[in-house]
């Protein structure tokens, strides 16, 4: 969800006034980051319980009745489809939401996320999910820096991105029934540099969008909505990654 673009009043050149507004921006982009971080936590806590509930043996691999019912019955498109609907939700309501409801949402989608990608634990070593993590992790957090501190516009890169972002989904949904293995690692190889660009166009976006005048509400449903954006290039890059470096059982 986009909100409008307010620009700094002219006029206000001084130092304090210049200082009060770095602080502001700090402080704002601290909260977007805090709420993504404890999102991630929250989706890695849901997912890591989910497989180990989901599973009676790991050796062989034997799935609880749990396990049945969250993978293999209609229960599977419900956790699937239900972090799409809160997605939809946060894009066309948000600035309707309440704050403690935006919030509430936000940590529901974070754990809905944690069941539909506990079925990474079923598939990769838990060894390789926590490179690839960090690894991850590492790429984020320089190509969030360089959209923060970049000053070079990055709109027109992003305008590509998004376009490559649908159709990388395109893709992604023919491979459901091709079920090709090279048409797959394509698909990574090209998402790992989509949702790269992406990690620096949003956060130079959210940055942007910051605006010292808003008041608490407002500035806290931007704070969310960021968090969103950047938890979501997160995942998609750690996805990508994962499904080319990841070591399967």
């Amino acid at each position: 969800m986009a909100f409008p673009e307010r620009n700094i009043p002219s006029g206000y050149g001084s130092r304090a006034y210049s200082a009060e507004i770095d602080q502001g921006l700090r402080s704002y982009m601290l909260s977007v980051y805090n709420y993504m971080a404890i999102g991630l936590a929250v989706t890695g806590g849901v997912a890591a319980l989910a497989a180990n509930a989901a599973v009676a043996s790991w050796d062989p691999i034997t799935l609880s009745s749990f396990g049945v019912a969250l993978y293999t019955s209609p229960l599977r498109w419900l956790v699937m489809l239900a972090p799409v609907g809160l997605v939809l939700v946060f894009s066309f309501g948000i600035q309707r939401l309440s704050m403690p409801v935006a919030q509430g949402l936000f940590w529901a989608f974070a754990a809905l996320m944690g069941l539909s990608l506990s079925s990474i634990f079923l598939v990769y070593t838990q060894q390789s999910i926590t490179q690839v993590f960090f690894i991850s992790s590492a790429a984020f957090a320089g190509l969030s820096l360089y959209g923060y501190t970049t000053k070079r516009s990055l709109s027109a890169m992003g305008s590509f991105l998004i376009m490559g972002l649908f159709g990388l989904i395109i893709a992604s949904l023919v491979n459901l029934f091709m079920q090709s293995s090279a048409m797959e690692f394509a698909i990574s190889i090209i998402g790992v540099g989509i949702f790269a660009g992406l990690t620096a166009y949003d956060t130079q976006t959210i940055k942007e969008m910051y605006y010292e005048g808003d008041d608490r509400t407002t500035a806290g449903r931007k704070a969310i909505m960021g968090a969103l954006n950047l938890y979501m290039d997160f995942i998609n890059l750690f996805i990508m990654l994962l499904r080319l470096m990841g070591d399967r059982r």
